[in-house]
């Protein structure tokens, strides 16, 4: 996809039938014409009704951000819960959407003189389609709350088993999962596209000293995220709320990073325990940052790790930090064992 041009308008409130102002909305379709654009993306959550008003008024498909987000989420989901989760969410905007259809299709036929609570071949097809999705979306709803035992029963095992965990969060694109394979070499796919990673990636890996613990791969956190999909991908957000350590990966090389530190920070604030785990800032793609970009970026993050994920700079200072932070047995124990008991020494490495 190419971007061909933008427009910005400042309003008070936005136009209830087209969003834009009818002029701007007009001076819009001048654009798309010239251009010859197909698509116009909304930076803005629209209703049904403003998204076919405006779609009526410039002849060209309109996409509002909800809905530019959902797609990529659509592109990316690999487990059957984030498939799921997805076409829940896809179904939602088209259910009431058909609401407001149904009430022009009767206040159409009473003009007519069709006579109130007469029924016209539409309504019933309308009917049937929403009824065909309020089944897909409970059976959707179903089959997502059966699949909770199963995460929480991995994540229980994770803790029964005193392995510390890892969070690696940040604002999409931030270079998380490259952050990962560095960190562990994981071989996790990585793209260079927004929410590549969609469900969590747990990846088991050693302290030097010998201590297991987990690294969590996370869905990338965006500005003003809906919050309906904030909802959909609680699950993800769940391995956040139970690590020990966060690791927050910020792009350094980013116009704005505190902006994006902040949107992240804004999530976080919705998901139960999160508020009090420790926190290392990660600023990540210092290849691609000038010296001045960094320096002025570290007066924000003073105790941040600068590294590159891409070059594997940096990235043994970030491991000792890390492990460094991770919560080590309150009890310590001294003890020589026979050469006969190897056995004792796996039981250790296996449960120490």
């Amino acid at each position: 996809s190419q971007v061909l041009d933008a427009v910005v308008q400042k309003r008070v409130k936005p136009d209830p039938a087209t969003y834009l102002g009818s002029g701007k909305a007009k001076e819009l379709a001048d654009i798309v014409r010239s251009v010859e654009a197909d698509t116009v993306i909304v930076d803005e959550e629209l209703t049904p009704s403003q998204r076919r008003g405006l779609e009526d008024v410039i002849d060209a498909k309109v996409v509002d951000r909800t809905a530019l987000i959902l797609d990529i989420f659509a592109q990316h989901a690999k487990s059957r819960e984030g498939k799921a989760q997805v076409e829940l969410e896809y179904l939602l905007p088209r259910l009431r959407g058909w609401g407001e259809s149904m009430s022009r299709q009767a206040g159409g036929r009473v003009a007519a003189g069709a006579g109130i609570g007469s029924r016209g071949p539409g309504e019933t097809k309308i009917e049937l389609d929403r009824r065909r999705i309020r089944t897909r979306m409970a059976k959707l709803r179903e089959e997502i709350r059966k699949m909770e035992p199963a995460r929480r029963t991995q994540r229980l095992s994770r803790r029964r088993g005193a392995v510390p965990s890892v969070a690696i969060l940040g604002y999409t694109n931030a270079g998380k999962s490259t952050l990962l394979n560095q960190l562990t070499d994981a071989g996790v796919l990585v793209e260079d596209a927004l929410f590549a990673t969609l469900d969590p990636t747990v990846r088991r890996t050693e302290t030097v000293d010998g201590r297991a613990y987990t690294f969590t791969d996370t869905v990338g956190f965006v500005r003003n995220l809906p919050t309906q999909l904030v909802e959909a991908f609680r699950s993800t957000l769940e391995e956040v709320g139970e690590a020990d350590l966060l690791v927050h990966v910020v792009d350094a090389a980013h116009p704005d990073p505190v902006g994006q530190v902040e949107a992240v920070r804004l999530v976080l604030a919705d998901i139960e325990g999160a508020s009090s785990i420790p926190e290392i800032i990660v600023l990540n793609k210092a290849d691609l940052a000038s010296p001045e970009r960094l320096a002025l970026v570290r007066t924000y993050f003073p105790e941040a790790v600068v590294v590159s994920a891409y070059t594997g700079l940096g990235i043994d200072v970030l491991r000792h930090w890390i492990e460094e932070a991770l919560p080590r047995p309150s009890l310590l124990i001294d003890c020589v064992i026979p050469y006969s008991r190897g056995d004792l020494v796996h039981t250790i490495h296996e449960e120490g």
